[in-house]
């Protein structure tokens, strides 16, 4: 089965009973594992439980092509359902899976995880089709995802947020799940836990200054803006760190999104102040002098322009053997230098 957006938490929190093999794939690395982890729950508490979870990678698989079959029929020694977790997987676990799925087992649970998987995937349409899987992407955040996992975080640690600071926080964090549960970890532990209280903008600043200084949400201004240098420097910081260039083309996708829908709207009449308004979440107060320059620097169809060789270029990068980090560099440039 192929889950949609609205479909995918409910979905990890009470996973559908009638998909016994269920594929956990995506550019967001933290965000498969989080996810692979919260539905595997579903089945033990313990992940590392030894009579009745096992985790299998596709090269021990690869090794030992009846492994795959063997555990996931296995019956538990202690009673119980068991879990079969399998990493690093690829289409190349295809053939063995698809026979299994003939016949599953309707006690044990498979859980996949693996990384970006193309629409033309043998491994992703596979789980799509079949009755007894289904397959659950995982996409960077953009910035709304990030502003409910920020409140949602700082929540539960007994905080409450102001809006300022939530703004900051979803343009600056973002990169992938494990990065931003990082930040939030670190912010929370700068506040004091169990100490309660409201986070601040200057909360978040003086705490997750080095990820913004840095950040996604620099790196985009600066394209924008017109400022190839800032690109420079922020682009090959942000590689040192480990940022996915795939984050980076959403990041970027996502601002130039928002450029645009202010642009359409401002075309019907509406004045600027009140276009960037109703965006969500609004623009932060310190960038809406630079907003409005953006959007007299870049015409609807030049965003547009823009938008189709970005997602262009995702696709490339999912290409084997695609030097992504140099294809994603030089594109920010040629951004950057548009007149």
């Amino acid at each position: 089965m192929k889950l949609t957006f609205r479909q995918i938490e409910p979905f990890v929190r009470k996973p559908d009973p009638q998909a016994r093999v269920i594929l956990v794939y995506g550019p967001d690395v933290g965000l498969v594992k989080e996810r692979a982890a919260m539905i595997g729950r579903t089945v033990v508490a313990d992940l590392n439980d030894p009579f009745n979870a096992v985790t299998l990678t596709a090269a021990m698989i690869d090794g030992d092509p009846a492994r795959l079959q063997d555990e996931a029929s296995a019956m538990s020694m202690l009673g119980g359902n068991r879990l079969i977790r399998i990493e690093d997987a690829g289409d190349g676990l295809t053939p063995l899976l698809k026979d299994y799925l003939a016949r599953p087992s309707a006690q044990n649970l498979v859980v996949i995880e693996a990384g970006a998987l193309g629409a033309k995937s043998p491994l992703r349409a596979l789980c799509e089709k079949s009755p007894a899987a289904a397959a659950l992407p995982c996409y960077v955040e953009e910035g709304r995802d990030l502003a409910a996992l920020i409140r949602e975080t700082v929540q539960d640690a007994g905080f409450s947020i102001e809006p300022d600071a939530v703004g900051w926080l979803a343009q600056n964090i973002a990169g992938d799940r494990q990065r931003a549960r990082s930040e939030l970890d670190k912010l929370i532990l700068y506040m004091g836990p169990g100490q309660g209280g409201r986070i601040t903008l200057d909360d978040a600043a003086a705490c997750c200054g080095e990820a913004g200084t840095a950040g996604l949400d620099d790196l985009t201004q600066a394209v924008a803006s017109a400022q190839p240098e800032v690109v420079l420097r922020c682009y090959a910081q942000l590689m040192q760190e480990g940022v996915a260039a795939v984050a980076v083309l959403r990041a970027l996708q996502g601002h130039f999104r928002r450029l645009h829908l202010t642009q359409s709207r401002m075309e019907t009449g509406m004045p600027a102040e009140e276009a960037m308004k109703r965006l969500s979440p609004p623009v932060f107060f310190k960038q809406e002098d630079s907003f409005k320059a953006q959007l007299r620097r870049w015409g609807l169809r030049q965003i547009e322009g823009v938008l189709q060789r970005l997602t262009l270029l995702e696709a490339q990068t999912k290409q084997t053997g695609t030097p992504v980090e140099t294809l994603c560099g030089q594109a920010l440039l040629s951004l950057s230098r548009r007149s």
